[in-house]
């Protein structure tokens, strides 16, 4: 532990970030698992399960917890995932 005030602070503000990005992480995973699922069971809800997918990547974006491209490439696998469930094979 550190001895220092300062680094006490920053080691708290440290914990607290991680606390709070972990939990948005976790929301952005769970929300792309269900639309996921919704897709591949071809469920009636799922373009409003891809559409909230997509807003907590894109908080997640705004936030600072996941880079710009990062977001943008979770965000077109899972269109990508949609668009080959929902057109037939060939």
């Amino acid at each position: 532990m550190a001895n220092i005030k300062s680094k006490i602070k920053s080691i708290t503000k440290m914990q607290k970030a991680r606390a709070r990005n972990n939990a948005i992480k976790s929301r952005v995973k769970t929300a792309i698992k269900k639309a996921k699922i919704a897709i591949s069971t071809d469920a009636s809800n799922k373009s409003d399960l891809i559409a909230k997918a997509h807003s907590e990547i894109s908080k997640a974006k705004s936030k600072g917890v996941f880079h710009k491209n990062k977001a943008n490439r979770k965000i077109s696998r899972l269109n990508l995932f949609a668009n080959t469930y929902t057109t037939p094979a060939q």
